[in-house]
């Protein structure tokens, strides 16, 4: 089918969307549409269309009904837009953390069992990774080396690059991207991965699964990409409930949906940076946007008696050198 839908201007899209039903004050429609677009909030809109909310069947070749539900305000949908980004920001804070801390954890143990610059001369460090694939992520490496403006990579090149290919691996894991960094953990040796995920109080092939969702959920922040009630592609792995009831009982926690990543980013904060009173930023997120309906993100009715949500005591915080 040929696509055949002309360009309209923004006060053109104005003026449909009110055709279909949407409420709202024409001038201010205008001005937030010239700097976030019709295309970009249309699925911020989405669950407002009645053929979303109140499907029917439809003869063969109908159109799906493109108006609104009553009473559907532009003011609803931009508020929903403007929690997604604010929720976007927050995950990208707790992401920021968890990554520092993977860089850091993944460079020591590496080292560690393979010396400093295995990750690249011995293929026994990457079991994983066929002697191709290994050739082709060495490539990369050099690849994203060769990009960094890094003071300290070009000093080291400056000082050892008569000797040296490549620098230390402690150096290499700044430069790399998160993709980069996945592929490597994933590739690694059974032991460093354990080392790694211990950490973060998980198994290695459950911290396998959440690094995967966490650089997808990462890439969609990166892009500004609707994210509050998307279905997500790339699921993490729920610990099991024989060992890690918490996740389970009196709650399950889902990993359908932005709660279960969210639950993740708690969990991992609260080993490695329980001072930093994220959960609280999430909670005030919340309580700010009360008409935000949370069980389109996968949360439970009962989810603030989740153990893993109750905040740390004093006496845990200090316990890890936090507080006074």
């Amino acid at each position: 089918m040929k696509f055949e839908k002309p360009p309209l201007s923004v006060k053109q899209q104005v003026d449909l969307l009110m055709e279909r039903g949407m409420t709202g004050d024409r001038a201010l429609m205008i001005e937030r549409l010239l700097v976030v677009g019709y295309y970009r909030l249309s699925g911020y809109w989405y669950p407002f269309r009645k053929a979303v909310a109140q499907p029917v069947e439809l003869p063969e070749g109908a159109e799906p009904d493109e108006t609104f539900l009553p009473g559907t305000s532009f003011e609803t949908v931009w508020r929903r837009y403007a929690f997604d980004r604010r929720l976007r920001l927050l995950i990208i804070d707790a992401i920021e953390r968890f990554e520092v801390t993977l860089r850091t954890q993944i460079a020591s143990h590496h080292c560690q069992q393979h010396g400093p610059f295995g990750y690249a001369l011995e293929r026994a460090s990457r079991p994983k990774l066929k002697r191709a694939d290994f050739a082709e992520f060495y490539a990369g490496v050099l690849e994203e080396l060769g990009r960094s403006k890094e003071t300290f990579i070009k000093h080291f090149y400056t000082k050892y690059g008569d000797e040296h290919d490549v620098p230390p691996m402690w150096e290499t894991a700044e430069v790399l991207t998160f993709g980069s960094l996945v592929t490597f953990y994933k590739s690694t040796t059974h032991n460093v991965k354990q080392s790694v995920a211990s950490v973060f109080g998980v198994p290695d092939t459950v911290m396998e699964s959440w690094l995967l969702a966490l650089n997808t959920v990462r890439n969609i922040c990166a892009h500004h990409s609707r994210l509050w009630n998307r279905e997500l592609g790339v699921k993490p792995m729920i610990p099991l409930l024989r060992d890690y009831p918490d996740w389970h009982v009196p709650v399950k926690v889902g990993n359908e949906r932005i709660f279960g990543v969210l639950t993740i980013c708690k969990y991992c904060l609260s080993r490695i940076a329980p001072q930093s009173g994220w959960s609280d930023r999430l909670v005030e997120l919340l309580d700010a946007y009360p008409d935000v309906p949370v069980a389109s993100m996968g949360f439970p009715a009962n989810w603030p008696d989740c153990p893993i949500w109750k905040p740390p005591s004093k006496e845990n915080l200090r316990g890890q050198g936090y507080g006074s």
